[in-house]
């Protein structure tokens, strides 16, 4: 990573789009200390603190503590995130989105387009629900109608430039923007969250022994799960493929070797950002209504519901939230796979080019050998997702390591350097062939 780093900076126009992606991200952080006007941040604090572990954590770190602070960039991107991902559903959903897709770079930019009008309305709507929300309990300075309209366009507009950032990101920088914006922000909460395990379990310890075994346990606990996310992120299982060989003129070509590649973790983070939505929701908006609180049916189903209960001895029966938590990750495995790559497409394309998987005949057969490999590969893929997403779980439950970042957080973090080395290495690539074709 080092060397690729160091010979991207030989090379000016690499360099440029670097040092224009890092000033990018000190626009993002200093946005995200920046507080919005009227709210009572102090209030805003204790809240949050007195909510503990609940599903708001996950949701704080992918803002890069914005929402905690209540910044103006505190919905941050995650309306564009639920836009994108709503808008892939949709793709398959509906035949003209799918034609639009298929229709090229205009189709793609057409889509985008929409994305970015989904992404104002769903901030619009999170914003006005958060200001109600906040108004009612006492939050802001004055629960009006021009303090709820000055909040809301805030939130808004602040989500709107991060989009904005994240684009321009893409277009001049390195990277994908949108994803870039994610991992700084889970990034940013990593020292206090290595600060919060240290003063817990070092700093506190009874003797220094203990401390040390603390230290080594927790160092080991997240590089074993880094190196882990490593492997599933690179995992992939090659199908070969041959082309049958034609005669073109006085010519004969084809008849090379080829493969397609599937990956182990087919559907990405998505599956966990599927299963969290679906469970934290309820909880998110009861945190913000100020319910959920008591000790009745509807309270304890929350607690069921949220992260921060799983797991811990004394209360083993809110575990069962995480076993259908374990369920929806491999339950969305398979359904985004299933919806992103189509085995009878591929095969059909294949037919049509004149390839073959060796042993298997073209056509169905075909189509059906890929989607039984698949299923496979999307079982192990989702078992890994699976243990990714509990073992940080498991250490909050059992002794009460409540931080921010956890399984999701490194598949993220490690998918998206791994993906920006690969697009500035294949940036490189492309100019030492330019220079050589100049040559």
């Amino acid at each position: 990573m080092l060397e690729t780093l160091r010979k991207a900076f030989k090379i000016k126009d690499i360099r440029s789009r670097i040092f224009y992606t890092f000033l990018m991200l000190i626009v993002i952080r200093l946005g995200s200390q920046l507080p919005l006007p009227g709210v009572k941040g102090d209030l805003i604090t204790e809240w949050f603190a007195s909510q503990g572990a609940d599903g708001l954590n996950f949701f704080n770190a992918i803002t890069g503590g914005s929402f905690e602070q209540m910044s103006v960039f505190a919905l941050n991107i995650t309306p564009y995130i639920t836009s994108s991902i709503i808008m892939q559903l949709l793709t398959i959903a509906i035949p003209k989105l799918e034609e639009m897709q298929k229709d090229g770079e205009d189709g793609r930019k057409k889509i985008a387009e929409i994305t970015r009008y989904v992404t104002v309305a769903l901030a619009l709507i999170q914003s006005i629900a958060m200001s109600i929300g906040f108004g009612r309990s006492g939050y802001l300075e004055k629960f009006d109608a021009m303090q709820v309209i000055m909040m809301v366009a805030t939130l808004t507009a602040g989500s709107a430039v991060l989009m904005w950032i994240g684009e321009r990101i893409t277009e001049k920088g390195v990277g994908n923007g949108i994803s870039i914006v994610l991992t700084i922000n889970i990034i940013s909460r990593i020292p206090e969250d290595l600060m919060t395990l240290y003063n817990q379990f070092i700093k506190n310890a009874p003797n220094v022994g203990n401390a040390i075994i603390a230290a080594l346990v927790i160092l080991a606990v997240i590089l074993v799960t880094v190196v882990f996310v490593i492997f599933l992120q690179d995992g992939e299982r090659k199908i070969p493929v041959q082309y049958s060989k034609k005669i073109q003129g006085r010519k004969q070509v084809g008849g090379q070797s080829s493969h397609i590649p599937l990956k182990v973790n087919t559907a990405g983070v998505i599956p966990i950002i599927f299963a969290q939505s679906i469970l934290q929701f309820p909880v998110v908006i009861a945190a913000i209504m100020g319910k959920g609180n008591g000790n009745g049916v509807g309270s304890k189903i929350l607690h069921g519901l949220s992260q921060s209960y799983w797991c811990d001895p004394e209360q083993p029966i809110y575990s069962i939230g995480l076993v259908v938590y374990i369920i929806l990750i491999v339950a969305f495995a398979y359904f985004y796979t299933s919806i992103t790559f189509n085995p009878l497409e591929i095969a059909n394309n294949m037919k049509r080019q004149g390839g073959f998987i060796p042993g298997i005949r073209p056509g169905k057969p075909t189509s059906d050998y890929l989607a039984k490999i698949l299923n496979y590969i999307v079982f192990i893929g989702a078992v890994g997702l699976t243990i990714v997403a509990v073992i940080p779980i498991f250490f909050n439950g059992v002794f009460s390591a409540n931080v921010s970042f956890g399984g999701t957080s490194i598949i993220i973090i490690v998918g998206v350097i791994i993906e920006t080395l690969k697009q500035i290495e294949s940036q490189m690539l492309v100019r030492y062939y330019k220079g050589f074709l100049n040559d």
